[in-house]
């Protein structure tokens, strides 16, 4: 008999430890390096921002077959930052920079380790050295980090040209590292168009892998105790509250649309639910029928008793984990344009979408109303058949075959 061919060798780059899958970019990693692991042989190297997250490396441990998790603290990344201001170079290679980290790195690559590299985020493709030869590159950005921080630069001040200087130097830096990589992916389709405009000399190198849903995990036939006090229908949006795009989305359904809803009887609450709620998140609990519920062990609860889920992000690149989740829990879903784009569901058969305080407000009246029964099933089949993270991930399979 032939003997069992070894399984092929990657290496995992991750800006922020991938478990626990608990927010935005620890989703993505997590699943794709769980999936990975089952073909591959991995190693994984990462950052981790948060003491609590070490008792989590015995679940990487397990399904990767060596770990090197560099600490980082907010104090350390400062001076690093600092020390490496220099004309042309984005602040964030310097945030994401941890020399153990890069030490490991090159050990790995001169030892000839690896058949395949996967960076997540541009800023880990910085821990690989200029291009000759080695194994092959992948590169997930996920998202157009620049074009968020071009957004951000439109803000007047000193902080908006801090941002605009950003999003300058990060788009160079992205178009020149897309040229080191084999293959650069994104989060959908849409991201992976707008970079091909940005960096049209790497247009045949882009492709796209989309964000899925944990079906099992989120699921309504499961139950919870209610969160909620009783008579007051809950709205509520789920997220990092500490990230600029929620907390602008937050502060603008509370002042803008909340009074808009205060007529109706019974009168609605808006839950703010999520980690590290900034300051600006925190005041508006002064205001009628908001609650900041802040961190919690876990948001099926109150996906699984809210009335409907908003999502009125105005700044938003890629897919939304929060919409997938809160479609996938048979909620009702109200989301701006924005949080709806790369999602596979229809507007107005399988979510609302509504652009504006008035037609938020408008939609989410209409929900309160019972006037749309049909939103929560039918958002949980599209996502089902849309976002079902092992449809979604082949396609990494696939491009991972060129290796």
């Amino acid at each position: 008999m032939a003997e069992p061919v070894p399984a092929k060798r990657l290496l995992f780059l991750a800006h922020r430890i991938p478990y626990p899958p608990d927010k935005g970019e620890k989703i993505r990693s997590w699943h794709m390096l769980e999936h990975l692991s089952r073909h591959w042989r991995v190693d994984l190297g990462c950052l981790v921002d948060d003491p609590a997250d070490i008792a989590h490396l015995p679940v990487l441990e397990r399904v990767c077959e060596r770990v090197h998790a560099a600490r980082v603290t907010r104090s350390g990344r400062m001076a690093r930052t600092l020390l490496g201001l220099r004309p042309g170079r984005p602040l964030s290679l310097s945030w994401f920079h941890e020399p153990g980290l890069a030490r490991w790195v090159r050990r790995g690559l001169a030892e000839q380790r690896y058949d395949a590299v996967l960076a997540y985020s541009s800023a880990m493709a910085a821990y690989l050295p200029a291009r000759a030869g080695g194994p092959f590159r992948v590169l997930d950005m996920v998202d157009v980090d620049s074009e968020k921080w071009r957004a951000y630069g439109a803000t007047k001040g000193p902080k908006g040209l801090l941002w605009a200087r950003e999003a300058r130097t990060l788009l160079a830096f992205e178009r020149r590292a897309a040229a080191a990589f084999d293959r650069t992916l994104f989060v959908s389709p849409q991201e992976a168009a707008t970079f091909a405009k940005l960096a049209p000399e790497v247009a045949d190198r882009i492709d796209w892998v989309e964000n899925g849903v944990d079906l099992t995990r989120f699921d309504p036939a499961l139950s919870w105790p209610d969160p909620f006090e009783a008579g007051n229908p809950a709205i509520v949006f789920t997220g990092t509250m500490d990230y600029r795009p929620n907390v602008e989305a937050v502060t603008f359904f509370a002042r803008e649309v909340m009074p808009l809803l205060a007529s109706l009887t019974p009168a609605p609450h808006f839950h703010i639910v999520g980690a590290n709620p900034a300051p600006a998140v925190r005041a508006l609990a002064d205001l009628p029928g908001v609650r900041v519920v802040g961190t919690v062990p876990d948001v099926r609860p109150f996906l699984a008793h809210a009335a409907v889920a908003v999502a009125p992000l105005r700044i938003a690149r890629g897919i939304q984990n929060k919409v997938l989740e809160a479609l996938a829990m048979g909620r009702p879903v109200v989301a701006s344009p924005e949080a709806h784009e790369g999602v596979h569901a229809l507007a107005g058969q399988d979510l609302l979408v509504a652009d504006g305080a008035e037609a938020m407000a408008a939609a989410v009246a209409k929900v309160l109303a019972g006037e749309a029964p049909g939103l929560g099933p039918a958002g949980r089949a599209a996502v089902i058949a849309g976002h079902d993270w092992e449809g979604k991930l082949s396609r990494l399979d696939r491009i991972l075959l060129d290796a």
